[in-house]
């Protein structure tokens, strides 16, 4: 079963990331410029929050709110949901559909090592399970 670390090791540990008195503005211009629905918040080198697409809509636009006179610190989820690098991809995918999540921060102690979306650990599943169907099926015809 795959680990999430060597999910991260495939896919990238790009972080994309906002300060929280940036405006939501500057936060969903990076989120399009970069083609993620996610930020990680970090002030002095500390995860502190998570900003999606979800809370832009549900905490501004919803509010009729400016997104360039909101600050991020204003809207970000504080109580972020993480995994760690030694889970198993469908582990962190069980988290996130307990939670409601769709964007994980991986994290190692204190330290952010990488984010995995919703969308990577359903792939890195079926790819598994398709591998497990060859491997069947190759013993299945001998």
């Amino acid at each position: 079963m795959e680990t999430i670390a060597q999910l991260l090791d495939q896919k990238g540990r790009h972080i994309w990331s906002i300060g929280p008195d940036a405006s939501v503005y500057e936060g969903i211009q990076l989120m399009a410029d970069k083609g993620v629905g996610a930020l990680v918040v970090m002030e002095e080198g500390r995860l502190v929050g998570i900003i999606s697409e979800r809370d832009y809509a549900r905490k501004v636009v919803l509010k009729d709110r400016s997104s360039r006179e909101t600050k991020i610190a204003e809207i970000m989820s504080t109580q972020v949901i993480y995994a760690r690098p030694d889970q198993s991809a469908e582990e962190g995918l069980t988290m996130m559909t307990e939670k409601r999540v769709r964007h994980l921060p991986v994290m190692n102690g204190e330290e952010l090592v990488g984010v995995v979306s919703i969308g990577d650990l359903v792939k890195a599943i079926i790819a598994e399970q398709q591998q497990m169907i060859a491997q069947l099926e190759q013993y299945i015809s001998g």
